[in-house]
This record gives structure tokens, C-alpha cells and sequence, in this order.
């Protein structure tokens, strides 16, 4: 019997072509698998931020004001004491009994991720109501990672058709205050009382989306 040389016992040219291709499909699929999962996870976001906004256009259409402006009824969301309580918050009037039904869970739990959403008005630069989405219930300094703001940028382009963090409704923000935290039947409620976004002015001015940033504020203004 006679001895196998060396070059007979690896593969040839066409085998190793065919696994290159079994693992660059592999690979496809997986990014492909990864991809799938960060868009169903961005339209949770999307969805629930437009769920809290409709809601509080269609307690509008029902009261004749927002939730949250229950006592001097500017148009204003928790400008005053009297709205800066967790049942008088904009949130907490929603998620009250008999007011919707099955109001959205706050916060949102994505996997592993949990954004808190919170509505209120900036007193501190556009003087406009702010539905704000954070990281942490009490919208501290804790800023969002680059996992995140990939869940961000998709909710700025779904409402401005941009991802763009300082132009449009849709901002970054680097500091947010709120009032009035609390649970209404399991739902958290907090009022913003004021927001850093950038270059507080209607028109904004381009900035990008970073890891700087804590929160993004959806700017609307009020009704009359």
C-alpha cells in the first residue's frame, strides 16, 4: 500500500470556494436575523410614542383640552402646581380608569432595553408641550448607548422623515426635568417641566444623533 502525498489530502480550489459561500450566507442570514430584530424593536418605540401622542390629541377632541391641563386650561401641559401631580399629569389622566382603554404600558420593555415616556411642556427655551422618551424612570444624566439610539434615530425619521437631532419636532435632549412621578393603575407618570434640547428655537439647527444625549423630545404646540 503505498504512502498518500501531501498535496492529496486537503481540499481543492472548488471545495474551499463552496465553504467560503456556506459561511458568507451564514453570516448574511445572521445580519439579515439582526436587522429584523432592531426594526420590530424601533416600531415598538414608534408606535407607543404615536399611541401616547394620539391619545392625548383624542382626549383633546373628548374634554375640550390636553390631559394634564386640567386647571388653567392654556394649552400648556403641567405649567402650573396644580397639573404636577402623578394623577393630574397628562400620563396619569390617560392611564386613569375609564379614560382609554388599555392605555400603553410605561415603561416599554424591548428586550433588554426600557424607555420611559413623559409629557409636559419646555419651559426653558420653546415654550412648546414635550413628550419625552428616556432611558431611566427619572430622566437622569444616564445617556443612551449606540444600541439605543438606533431605536431613536428610527422613531426621528418616522416623525420628521429625517434622523436629525436638532432639527424638526423630534430632538435630542441632554437634561430633562420632571414633577409629579408616580404610578396611575401601573403606568408611570411624570410631568416635564422643562427640556435642554438643541438650539431652543422653532427652527432648530442640525445636530446629530450621539451618545451625549438622555432623552428625545417630541416638540407640539398647543391647540389655541
Amino acid at each position: 500500500m503505498g504512502i498518500k502525498k501531501s498535496w492529496e489530502e486537503g481540499f481543492t480550489l472548488v471545495e474551499l470556494a463552496i465553504v467560503l459561500v456556506i459561511i458568507g450566507i451564514i453570516i448574511g442570514a445572521v445580519m439579515k436575523g439582526q436587522d429584523l430584530i432592531d426594526n420590530a424593536r424601533a416600531k415598538k418605540v414608534i408606535t407607543t410614542a404615536n399611541t401616547w401622542n394620539m391619545l392625548t390629541w383624542a382626549y383633546m377632541d373628548r374634554k375640550g383640552r390636553f390631559p394634564g391641563d386640567n386647571t388653567n386650561r392654556d394649552g400648556l401641559i403641567g405649567n402650573i402646581a396644580g397639573e404636577q401631580t402623578a394623577a393630574t399629569s397628562a400620563i396619569g389622566e390617560m392611564a386613569a380608569t375609564g379614560a382609554f382603554t388599555n392605555p400603553p404600558a410605561n415603561p416599554i420593555a424591548i428586550g433588554s432595553y426600557q424607555f420611559w415616556i413623559y409629557i409636559g411642556y419646555d419651559s426653558s427655551g420653546t415654550n412648546k408641550n414635550a413628550l419625552v422618551i428616556c432611558k431611566t424612570v427619572g430622566c437622569a444624566a444616564t445617556v443612551f448607548t449606540l444600541d439605543e439610539l438606533k431605536l431613536i434615530e428610527a422613531v426621528d425619521t418616522a416623525i420628521d422623515g429625517i434622523s436629525d437631532a436638532g432639527l424638526g419636532q423630534f430632538r435630542g435632549a441632554t437634561a430633562v426635568t420632571l414633577a409629579g412621578s408616580g404610578t396611575v393603575n401601573g403606568i408611570a407618570t411624570a410631568v416635564v417641566t422643562a427640556v435642554t434640547v438643541p438650539n431652543e428655537t422653532i427652527a432648530g439647527a442640525t445636530t446629530a444623533w450621539a451618545i451625549t444625549q438622555n432623552a428625545a423630545v417630541w416638540l407640539f404646540d398647543r391647540p389655541y
